[in-house]
């Protein structure tokens, strides 16, 4: 794998919003500076994501100084959200974990409620390095995730999508194809290896950042999701069923967390220790 490269990277301020695609960023031991900071959270504290709100595909996040974030979303006018001030915490339920986090002001409440028409408040995680521990079943002691699905970094390569778009081309749902990377809104994409190749990795280096790798990531109803148009299909989810499935995990892309800190950068070079 000697001519792998880190061909793009993803940032994500507020879980479940379109991100922005940085040509650098700096890792944190909980993932990638400002990455799934913010998530939304429903009146019983429960976090909102594609999976029940697939419109908020349509809706961005930009990055502001100091930790910040710009909304923005059809039909609505841009706004611009500051980091709250840690006056006080609300529980915040993230797949089954009590997190807590800090509310942020009364006016973002009120643009993503009435965005997606529903009851929804957006939270600011202040401390990540004590906020959330990564499932200890996979994890290392003291390792701290943000508002992520369960890990700090998610990796993907491109040539493990092309062999999936082949495999969709050749199924029922042929016609949804081939499908975009934002479908797997992953953290790195490294260009370069064989299909699968990932599989095989323990522990890898994107630049001058180690990683470990952590387990396979399982994928759900988000990627069936068109970024672009929140429409869902069927798709990879019927295809990574016949030919990626580990019990009842459906596999695509691998899940970091970093050994050491410092900044990747598109261009990097990326390298199998392990």
């Amino acid at each position: 794998m000697g001519n792998a490269v880190l061909q793009s990277i993803h940032v994500h301020p507020v879980k479940a919003f379109r991100g922005h695609a940085p040509r650098e960023a700096v890792v944190e031991p909980w993932g990638l500076a400002g990455d799934r900071r913010w998530t939304l959270i429903d009146d019983g504290g429960k976090v909102v994501t594609q999976r029940e709100q697939p419109r908020l595909a349509l809706a961005a996040a930009e990055p502001r100084a100091g930790g910040g974030v710009r909304l923005s979303a059809p039909d609505r006018a841009p706004l611009t959200v500051s980091v709250p001030e840690p006056a006080g915490t609300v529980p915040v339920n993230i797949f089954g974990t009590k997190v807590d986090a800090v509310p942020a002001a009364e006016a973002a409440h009120a643009w993503c409620s009435a965005y997606l028409q529903a009851d929804v408040r957006l939270v600011h995680m202040d401390d990540p390095a004590i906020r959330r521990p990564v499932d200890p079943e996979y994890a290392l002691p003291g390792e701290t995730v943000s508002f992520a699905d369960g890990y700090p970094l998610l990796v993907v390569t491109t040539a493990s999508l092309d062999a999936l778009n082949s495999l969709i081309a050749e199924g029922a749902h042929a016609a949804e194809g081939p499908l975009p990377m934002n479908r797997f809104r992953p953290n790195a994409v490294v260009a370069g290896t064989e299909a699968w190749a990932e599989d095989h990795w323990s522990r890898i280096s994107l630049g001058e950042v180690v990683f470990r790798v952590a387990k396979a990531s399982g994928r759900c109803v988000v990627t069936t999701t068109d970024q672009d148009t929140a429409v869902r299909g069927r798709e990879p989810l019927r295809t990574l069923a016949r030919h990626r499935r580990s019990g009842s995990r459906l596999l695509f892309g691998q899940n970091l967390v970093p050994l050491t800190r410092g900044t990747i950068r598109v261009g990097d070079p990326v390298r199998v220790l392990d």
